[in-house]
């Protein structure tokens, strides 16, 4: 047992830093965790929890400055918990992700001798994100509903006019919010919202809101072209309602009440409608960059499997560049948007999506016989990774080659030690950038059967 307690000062030289922001350092031999830091700093702490094995902390006076501190350009950064690293540099921030990902790769996955490309970022590594989901917390009639973003590791609401992380038209789109929140005319349509969810793109000049209810709200539907009058740019409304838990920021039954259903933006000269409930990718940028790694490998009419295709980013990709598509997919309702945006790019007669847990749709004839026929598989999963049964699938249909998206290092190595016990070699590892300002980071990898 340690003597430790809560209320303990001392000074810690830091060594490491977490994925949540957190950095890493010993107070008398015990680890401890404390936001602020960065390694190669130190600091005089207090500890605020002291667990069996662990200790958690709060800076009382930082002594030494890491050359990688960067004063963070957000005025509420360490208090919201939307971003982590804003402290870091951004040079830092990518040999920080290289780092999360080879350890991740070493200790999980057991490659003591992958190589891992420099991770590919942002010219500009602020304004990209094209969703936002704001928590709304009703106040007085007088000062309307507060926007914001909940505080790191909790539920404590951090208000909020302004996000510098977002695409512009989002961030501009706060005020407009407010504004309508406290407007008689419009007030009484935002007493029961919880979430608000806006969509915007790099191409697009409309953005589209939904505003999250619990049940169907009327006056939202009557209030929808009064609350437009007062946000530039928005082209559509929607009342979300019926969540699935407390925390969902969608509901399961969606009205459009105003406008368009649905904002279109342009990546790659592949067109995508997208509606604040979309299974899209956060950050069109770096999508882009995604495209144009895997563009080179898309030679003569391959046949690829997508797996977790979600609204069909990709799947719609491949077939705008000649490729034989099958896109599995679990959602309802992203099966429905993939599809039809497989119509807007012309590309209906060279995809086929298919609605259904991927490992079911694998396990059928159907699955298997299209697995048999794929040259390449690709798959991009959810941050718990894929499941053994899928991977199994790939590896007893002796798939030729593999393309794996992730955005979790630690699931994404534990796979792929799976693939690699099943005789694939892992050739390119390379990380993007699709999260900055954060400690998420996303990696393609390729693989080919033995």
């Amino acid at each position: 047992m340690t003597g430790l307690k809560p209320g303990a000062v001392g000074v810690v030289e830091f060594s490491d830093l977490l994925a949540n922001g957190q950095a890493v350092g010993r107070f008398d031999g015990m680890v401890v965790f404390v936001d602020g830091p960065l390694p190669g700093e130190r600091a005089r702490i207090r500890l605020t929890e002291v667990k069996a094995k662990y200790a958690v902390g709060e800076v009382v006076e930082r002594e030494t400055t890491s050359p990688d501190r960067a004063e963070p350009f957000c005025p509420v950064f360490g208090a919201c918990g939307g971003c982590q690293v804003q402290h870091l540099a951004y040079p830092a921030q990518l040999a920080w992700k290289h780092r999360i990902v080879k350890d991740a790769l070493l200790r999980i996955g057991g490659f003591t001798d992958l190589a891992v490309n420099e991770p590919i970022g942002m010219d500009v590594p602020r304004a990209y994100r094209n969703k936002m989901a704001l928590v709304v917390e009703a106040q007085s009639e007088v000062e309307g509903a507060v926007f914001g973003f909940y505080r790191a590791r909790s539920h404590e609401l951090v208000p909020i006019d302004h996000c510098p992380i977002v695409l512009e038209p989002l961030d501009a789109a706060i005020g407009g919010l407010l504004a309508a929140a406290r407007a008689p005319e419009t007030s009484a349509a935002f007493s029961n919202v919880k979430h608000v969810v806006m969509r915007a793109g790099l191409t697009s000049p409309n953005s589209v809101l939904s505003l999250t209810t619990d049940v169907k709200s009327a006056a939202i539907a009557a209030a929808a072209p009064q609350i437009a009058e007062r946000i530039e740019g928005v082209g559509g409304i929607s009342n979300s309602y019926e969540p699935a838990n407390a925390n969902a920021v969608i509901g399961r039954r969606m009205d459009f009440v105003w406008g368009k259903r649905e904002m279109e933006e342009t990546i790659e000269n592949v067109r995508f409608r997208v509606s604040p409930a979309s299974f899209f990718q956060i950050n069109g940028a770096m999508v882009a960059s995604i495209f144009r790694a895997l563009a080179p490998l898309i030679a003569g009419t391959p046949r690829i499997v997508d797996l977790y295709c979600g609204a069909g980013t990709f799947a719609i990709y491949f077939a705008s560049r000649g490729a034989s598509v099958v896109g599995i997919e679990e959602n309802a309702s992203a099966v429905t948007e993939a599809r039809g945006n497989a119509r807007l790019n012309k590309v209906e007669d060279r995809v086929r999506f298919v609605q259904g847990r991927v490992e079911g749709a694998l396990a059928n004839e159907e699955g298997r016989k299209a697995l048999r026929e794929a040259q390449i598989v690709f798959l991009d999963p959810p941050r718990k990774g894929s499941d053994e049964a899928t991977l199994a699938a790939l590896a007893d249909a002796k798939v030729p080659v593999i393309w794996y998206l992730s955005c979790n290092p630690a699931t994404l190595a534990r796979d792929l030690r799976y693939l690699a016990g099943r005789g694939y070699t892992i050739g390119s590892v390379q990380p993007f950038d699709m999260f900055p300002q954060t400690g998420h980071v996303e990696t393609l990898v390729t693989l080919t059967r033995k």
